[in-house]
């Protein structure tokens, strides 16, 4: 399960907080502080991504950063403030990829329990074959289905989320997937 251990001070005063369960009747442990009465909150991060595809092609980009550098994955990172689920998947896949391209459906949702995470892939259809990637790939390249290197897939959602993607393509039917990833 996931750890809830993270804060250790005060956002507002600075105080070390205690763990325990808030006056308010919560059910779940939280950090508070002894001092201000803040109650601190930890909640998943969303990671959102897009499955670009040209032709029969998926792109994938080869991560330049930690965790699993050198690994394959689909474009993707952490949601930031101010921005939709949709914009945020955007943002990722110009920012990892440089990729120009029309944002589709969404395709999957994926539930991290452990590392508290909740990760969303849009399919999107690329304009052209042309990439630009940021500092945090080392490559941008197009696979066929039987060409992806599934040994080098950095994480299991981007696995799952592209297993879902070529059964449906086969099957003709895209749908909305939501895994559990436990």
């Amino acid at each position: 399960m996931f750890q809830r251990d993270n804060i250790r001070h005060c956002k507002q005063c600075g105080t070390a907080v205690v763990l325990r369960f808030p006056d308010d009747g919560d059910i779940r442990e939280r950090a508070v502080c002894p001092a201000c009465h803040t109650i601190h909150y930890e909640n998943p991060l969303n990671v959102v991504g897009t499955i670009p595809v040209w032709e029969d092609k998926v792109l994938l980009c080869k991560r330049n950063i930690e965790p699993r550098l050198g690994k394959w994955t689909l474009p993707a990172g952490f949601m930031e403030l101010g921005e939709t689920v949709a914009e945020g998947a955007a943002r990722e896949t110009r920012e990892e990829a440089g990729a120009v391209f029309e944002m589709q459906e969404l395709f999957s949702i994926m539930n991290v329990v452990r590392v508290g995470q909740v990760h969303f892939f849009y399919r999107a259809q690329l304009s052209h074959t042309r990439f630009d990637p940021g500092n945090e790939t080392q490559e941008a390249r197009l696979f066929a289905e039987h060409e992806v290197p599934w040994d080098e897939i950095a994480f299991r959602t981007v696995r799952e989320t592209l297993r879902c993607f070529f059964e449906d393509r086969a099957r003709d039917h895209f749908q909305l997937h939501q895994i559990d990833i436990t």
